[in-house]
């Protein structure tokens, strides 16, 4: 009986040690890695005149009770601003950095008649100057049209963001920021002409102007002065009117062009082939006419093309598709197209996403088309289609409500093809009886986003192994003290 005994103090005192493992294990892995503490900055001193135009500055749009000398008498040192960056020149610190807006809870944020004071241009670092919901509609404010020159030498990042009460015209004199590489101009309620003074930008990398109500048409000047460095360029959801401008095609390092929403009428000029990096092309929502360009397929960089709801008219081309290896996002929705769908279509090794939908096209659907590789999402809804459907019910199945073909009232699907309980496809009738087709929803409030969940653990796997280990052991435990008692 007593060695019994000391055989299970000794049991029990070895589960207990592993028990401290596990609860050790699991403190081990949720503690932080130690951090080191940040190096602090020499002190250096800041010009007074330089301290007074940045108070000056920012009171002029957060308001007059703001107190920045008795907050922030050292603003680049010890008491920094929310908002504000500095850099080092010659021993001195200078305002390289301001942002105005919520960003953050403790960020700078505008007064209800927020301003811009001449002493913002005083800062003659000023790197990066952006503006975000600092200007209600019940405070409208046009972008000032002077002195943006005194900054011409240090300004790389120019940005209003959200500002529905920034009125007018953006201003001509923008375009002499000759260092400036980024120009957004994003919801905000200006109006008017696109300078073509912006042309003049010469290092300009990303030009957004989307969200606003300019009109009129795109510079020319745009194409021919920013060709060097443009990467990026932005004005949908504007009212810009006329035809695009062949300069737009000397941009050859574009990677995105989103003129979408807009007003644009004409052809799609075919200067655009030689943007030879584009990856977006998105004229949606225009007056575009003039059929679908050839020379898209020779863009081979291309991996969205959007031209949905304008009336493009002409057919699809019947080859060449296969040169267009990096395309994934092909939307021709509502573009007035005619003829058949080509089935050199399905050599598109990466297309996720084909939209046909309502448009006048006829003729059978190209068995070949469900073996896309890649493919997530096809719409063919609302198109004079005939025959018969030759996907599988496994086609069906795996795409879902993803997949549209309903209001083609000559198409129809082969029974043999679907068996009982599989899924068929919505809104077509059987081939044999040509029964009626069942009532639908369209495409966008069937499913807009082309996307399934995904299921996942909550619990890791090592939390996993390590809660069952502790179980084990409090199992052992219990049946250790009934062999005691």
């Amino acid at each position: 009986m007593r060695r019994r005994l000391v055989l299970a103090v000794l049991f029990l005192a070895a589960l207990q040690l592993l028990l401290l493992g596990c609860a050790a294990e699991g403190e081990g892995s949720s503690a932080a890695t130690p951090t080191a503490e940040p190096v602090p900055e020499p002190d250096a001193p800041m010009e007074e005149k330089e301290k007074m135009a940045l108070y000056a500055a920012i009171e002029g749009f957060v308001g007059k009770g703001w107190n920045g000398s008795g907050l922030f008498p050292d603003p680049c040192g010890q008491t920094p601003i929310q908002g504000v960056s500095c850099d080092l020149f010659n021993g001195l610190w200078y305002p390289t950095a301001m942002s105005i807006g919520p960003v953050l809870d403790n960020s700078l944020q505008c007064a209800p008649d927020a301003r811009f004071s001449p002493q913002l241009f005083d800062l003659r670092h000023l790197k990066t100057l952006s503006f975000y919901a600092c200007f209600p509609a019940t405070n409208p404010t046009p972008i000032p049209v002077t002195s943006w020159d005194r900054l011409a030498g240090s300004l790389e990042t120019l940005e209003f963001r959200t500002n529905p009460g920034l009125t007018g015209p953006i201003p001509a004199s923008l375009g002499r920021l000759a260092n400036l590489q980024s120009l957004l101009i994003i919801e905000n309620n200006l109006t008017g002409a696109v300078p073509p003074e912006l042309g003049g930008l010469a290092r300009l990398r990303r030009l957004v102007l989307s969200g606003n109500g300019l009109s009129g048409p795109v510079p020319a000047t745009l194409g021919n002065g920013l060709r060097d460095e443009l990467l990026i360029m932005d004005m949908s959801r504007n009212c810009l009117t006329g035809s695009l401008p062949p300069s737009l095609g000397g941009l050859k390092t574009l990677l995105k062009m989103d003129l979408s929403n807009n007003r644009f009428e004409g052809s799609i000029p075919p200067e655009l082939a030689g943007l030879g990096s584009l990856t977006l092309l998105d004229l949606r929502n225009n007056s575009l006419a003039g059929g679908l360009p050839e020379f898209v397929q020779g863009m081979a960089s291309l991996q969205d093309l959007l031209l949905s709801n304008n009336p493009l008219g002409g057919g699809l081309m019947r080859s060449g598709w296969e040169k267009m290896a990096s395309l994934a996002t092909l939307d021709l929705s509502n573009a007035g197209l005619v003829g058949s769908i080509p089935e050199s279509m399905a050599t598109l090794p990466r297309l996720r996403f084909l939209a046909l939908d309502h448009n006048r096209l006829s003729g059978p659907v190209p068995a070949r088309l469900a073996a896309l590789p890649s493919i997530g999402a096809m719409y063919l809804n609302g198109n004079n289609l005939t025959g018969t459907l030759q996907f599988s019910a496994g086609f069906y199945q795996r795409m879902g409500s993803r997949f549209a073909s309903w209001d083609n009232p000559g198409l129809c699907y082969s029974n043999s093809a679907v068996a009982t309980g599989d899924r068929a496809p919505a809104g077509v009738a059987v081939c044999k009886d040509m029964q009626e087709p069942p009532s639908v929803g369209v495409r966008d409030r069937v499913d807009g986003s082309g996307r399934k969940p995904e299921a996942s653990s909550s619990l890791p796997a090592s939390s996993a192994a390590t809660t069952l280990t502790c179980l084990w052991c409090w199992v052992l435990i219990q049946w250790v003290a009934v062999v005691v008692l």
